[in-house]
């Protein structure tokens, strides 16, 4: 251990995993331990394991690749364009085709349907054609027997470009006007008013940069030929809906032919929302070509290469402000680096603008958001979907108010928040109905003693010497639902076979965030049966059809809800049929513990199945649920776009390195709003999860492009995710003590993308640090992630 590595230790108390904190990562809402409920008998609100989690540790737990291949099975592997911007003019595979094992290669003019993906815009090509828009972009495919021999042929291949000059970031698009969409702006009162009535005004700019996925399971799919012009799909997708329109369509099929299957994802985050239909796709066009069961697999390097990140955004403001911090007015750019397609570009920049309010009340407000065409990767969905990079400018923006006038950045932030009557409205005219922001907000300050902290952090760093700190209170405010309103539906089958075990199938994906695990704690309260007596199938089109993306952390309210109606008919089923036996009302039947009750009797769950087989008693159904209460105008960009908000607060603590930039997370404590928790361990591991991802966003993980737009982060070696030397030492999280208001499932609350933003509190601890190391202490512009090197520029 160097001296420094000693100083960053002695700010805490000790290192990383140290007496002083120990266990204290796992301590959880309302009960100290999310393993310490009583056992009520019932498996909502209880920690029951991930269903597939003993499997899954087992290595047992089966992935699209670990599939066993069919007779004849070929591989596929993609053709990169090496050219950001540039006139295709044509494709040499003479030398990839003499190589062994090579059957053949695949390209635009093999695609029998439209050439042109089916997305909402359709403005991106399936394979490109008389132009490439970005390094990576893939040209065709070369099909071989084995993985190793496409790989090798694919490098091979070479393609004729003629290179034209490429825009590279937001800012050179804007002032192009390049646009993959029409700008979109956002007003309430009169902002240049107010910022001419306002006591200060302040103008800055920022930049925040994207984030891969970087799912451990990497984007496959196998497609399978089957009869009369049918296809069989393995795809590791969090949308098999979309899968199988978009095949169809390249295919020139009817949706009908199409079958997609997904038993389970190693990891999404977004970037398998619709980025999995490409590999889909590719391997069916594939599959038809050579009549052969196709599978295609990307490495990590061309997964980086091809797939899109989330969304770099730029940022200028001005904002007027009282002498106690209050914002009187805000003018706001956003500009949003798409890449080369609009992808979900639309949505995920409206979503920005939604939440470029996060907490706080804004009474005149302007609000443009521009989506940039570039020559990258067509970016894309990642969890928070535009939220985190709405949340992070207006944090910014307080955080700066309050060293401007020499306030603590906690004090600004609680005289901005949303309150009651005349400050109870967005930007976007939605009423805050269920606002917690207050007392949660003062709750996590005393819990994590934040005003003794301030003084300790303002007492070390007045000692001088080479580490200082910082700290930093920041809250959410998510709003919950799709943004597109027609995706808040969700359908579900449950099935009670005679022996009374049950099997659930829902429209949602698994993707490691237990979804089928809460999905069947639902459906066996509702019929009243144990726990492990529900056994939940992959998401298969054949089954539910029509389902919408598992996005928006709406997974469990949508699908949740679908399968517990679906479970409810079969119970009112089985009651309206034991009430007839015991001479009782239906509302007389209860369902607990495996036993079916009456009046008059008591009875297994299993017998009463049985007898109700022998009857012809319905022992199956479907549910369907979708949202009450939202809308929204398109145009405007007002209404009602979410059904509820999830809400919390983190108090992060850090040390920088004045010397070196380097950076260490010491202390995160956090209180997060999930409502009644359909399962403690489940959601206190997404926000554990959420939070360090969004840590990594915000401190690690930066894609950096060369000034010939290749990406030059695209593997482990050069971009770095958190690991488990970067978790804090002390990470504790609380749960808020409420149920949700409104009418959702089991009073629970969305929980896989709001705890995300949670994290900016660790940006902002850093800039805290960073202006306590300043000798005036004044604010420094720096932009995000917080890299060592952008730390050593923001002090110098």
């Amino acid at each position: 251990m160097n001296m420094r590595d000693k100083e960053f230790n002695a700010s805490t108390g000790g290192g990383p995993g140290g007496p002083a904190d120990a266990g204290e990562r796992n301590l959880a809402p309302g009960t100290d331990s999310p393993h310490a409920e009583a056992d009520t008998g019932r498996a909502m609100g209880s920690s029951r394991p991930h269903e597939s989690a003993r499997a899954q540790v087992a290595g047992s737990a089966p992935y699209v690749d670990d599939i066993p291949e069919v007779k004849g099975t070929l591989h596929a592997a993609p053709i990169l364009s090496s050219v950001a911007h540039g006139k295709l003019r044509g494709v040499d595979a003479a030398a990839a085709l003499a190589m062994p094992g090579v059957r053949g290669v695949v390209l635009a003019a093999d695609i029998p349907g439209d050439p042109m993906l089916a997305t909402f815009v359709g403005d991106e090509p399936i394979f490109a054609r008389d132009t490439v828009q970005h390094v990576g972009q893939v040209i065709g495919l070369v099909v071989a027997d084995t993985v190793m021999q496409a790989r090798r042929a694919a490098r091979k291949v070479q393609p004729d470009i003629s290179p034209l000059a490429p825009i590279l970031s937001p800012r050179d698009a804007h002032a192009a006007k390049s646009y993959v969409l029409p700008p979109v702006t956002v007003r309430r009162g009169d902002a240049d008013g107010a910022l001419k009535q306002s006591v200060h005004t302040m103008t800055g700019h920022l930049e925040v940069g994207g984030q891969e996925h970087f799912y451990l399971e990497g984007q496959v799919a196998y497609a399978l030929p089957l009869e009369q012009d049918q296809w069989w799909i393995h795809s590791s997708t969090q949308h098999p809906g979309e899968i199988q329109h978009w095949v169809a369509h390249a295919l020139g099929l009817e949706n009908n032919a199409v079958t997609v299957e997904c038993r389970r994802m190693g990891g999404g985050f977004g970037g398998k929302e619709t980025q999995a239909g490409h590999l889909a796709v590719w391997a069916a066009l594939a599959a038809r070509k050579f009549r052969r069961p196709v599978k295609l697999r990307l490495d990590r390097d061309d997964d980086f290469m091809i797939t899109g990140k989330r969304h770099p955004f730029a940022y200028d403001y001005t904002v007027g402000y009282d002498g106690s911090g209050l914002v009187t007015a805000l003018k706001l750019t956003m500009l949003a680096n798409c890449g080369f397609s609009a992808d979900l570009s639309g949505p995920v920049a409206d979503r920005a603008i939604f939440h470029a309010d996060n907490a706080y009340f804004l009474s005149d407000v302007e609000i443009v958001s521009y989506r940039c065409k570039t020559n990258t990767q067509s970016h894309t969905a990642f969890r928070g979907f535009g939220g985190p990079q709405g949340v992070i400018v207006i944090e910014a923006i307080l955080g700066d108010i309050a060293r401007r006038l020499g306030l603590d950045s906690l004090d600004v932030r609680l005289r901005n928040l949303y309150g009651v009557e005349d400050r109870n409205v967005t930007h976007y005219r939605m009423k805050v109905e269920d606002n917690i922001l207050h007392p949660l907000i003062m709750q996590l300050e005393r819990d994590a003693r934040y005003r003794e902290r301030r003084a300790e952090v303002a007492a070390w760093n007045a000692k001088g010497g080479v580490i200082r700190r910082g700290i930093a209170i920041t809250p959410v405010k998510f709003g919950i639902s799709f943004t597109a309103t027609f995706f808040n539906q969700a359908g579900a089958l449950v099935h009670v076979y005679t022996d009374g075990s049950v099997q659930v199938n829902h429209g949602g994906t698994e993707m490691g965030q237990g979804l089928n695990t809460k999905v069947a704690q639902i459906v066996a309260d509702e019929l009243g049966v144990p726990f492990e007596r529900v056994r939940s199938t992959a998401a298969d089109t054949s089954k539910v059809p029509n389902a919408s993306a598992t996005a928006a952390s709406s997974g469990t309210d949508l699908n949740g809800r679908a399968a517990q109606f679906a479970a409810r008919n079969v119970r009112d089923n089985l009651a309206a049929f034991v009430s007839g036996l015991d001479g009782c009302g239906a509302g007389a039947v209860s369902f607990a513990g495996g036993r079916v009750t009456t009046p008059k009797s008591t009875r297994s769950f299993d017998e009463v199945v049985k007898a109700a087989y022998a009857n012809r008693i319905q022992l199956w159904s479907d549910g369907f649920y979708r949202t009450p209460k939202i809308h929204y105008d398109k145009a405007t960009l007002t209404g009602r776009p979410f059904y509820y908000f999830a809400y919390g607060a983190a108090c992060s603590e850090v040390a920088i390195d004045t010397l070196t930039g380097e950076s260490r997370v010491l202390k995160v404590d956090i209180l997060h709003d999930v409502g009644t928790s359909l399962n403690p361990a489940i959601d206190l591991g997404q926000i554990e999860g959420g939070f360090v991802q969004g840590m990594g966003w915000l401190t690690t993980e930066q894609l950096v492009w060369n000034d010939k737009g290749l990406l030059a982060t695209h593997a482990p070696s050069t971009y770095k995710i958190p690991a488990t030397g970067d978790i804090p030492a002390h990470f504790k999280v609380s749960f808020w003590h409420e149920a949700n208001r409104e009418d959702n499932v089991g009073g629970s609350k969305a929980v896989g993308e709001p705890p995300f933003m949670l994290a900016i509190s660790v940006w902002e601890a850093l800039r805290d640090a960073v202006s306590g190391a300043r000798a005036d202490g004044s604010a420094a512009g720096m932009p995000a992630p917080a890299t060592a090197e952008t730390v050593l520029r923001a002090l110098r």
